[in-house]
């Protein structure tokens, strides 16, 4: 809210330079910003007195946007990369699955692993578990398991995360 649209019966005052000017009301701030050339603008809506500061709206605006562009750079978005494994894999196809699930945790990415079980290796899903717990204790130098395995219909999956 900037000038006139503030409503409120007293304000907490800051000046231009950064200056407490203490509880006053709205009418007396539009006053003293119209004197200065610039505009009052209510910084903190929710406080008690609400805060108001005497600045010039355009460049107040822009500040904002500036740094809220800023805080988006420096976000992250982290992605959630699958590794399919199998009941009968062999020892260096789990190694280069490995490998690939290394790579994808050091740059900062989870990792979901996705063991399939086709035909009668439905029978034997309880003997497969080892597969995906060799899998972690291989990566628990650099990765923690977040969701430890679970079966889902004709998958069991297990989900992990970077270590921080």
């Amino acid at each position: 809210m900037i000038n006139e649209q503030i409503r409120d019966k007293e304000i907490r005052l800051i000046g231009e330079n950064g200056e407490q000017l203490g509880i006053m009301s709205p009418r007396d701030a539009m006053k003293m910003a119209e004197e200065a050339g610039l505009d009052l603008v209510k910084i903190a809506p929710t406080a008690k007195p609400p805060v108001c500061k005497i600045v010039d709206y355009g460049k107040f605006r822009y500040d904002q946007l500036r740094k809220e562009k800023e805080a988006r750079k420096k976000q992250r978005i982290v992605e959630i990369k699958e590794i399919r494994l199998s009941p009968n894999i062999d020892t260096n196809d789990l190694n280069t699955k490995i490998n690939a699930a290394r790579k994808f945790l050091s740059k900062g990415d989870k990792v979901k692993v996705t063991l399939r079980f086709r035909g009668r290796e439905m029978a034997h899903m309880n003997n497969s578990k080892h597969i995906l717990d060799d899998f972690a204790g291989s990566l628990s130098d650099i990765s923690s398991v977040e969701k430890p395995p679970k079966v889902e219909g004709r998958t069991m999956t297990m989900f992990l995360t970077e270590k921080r």
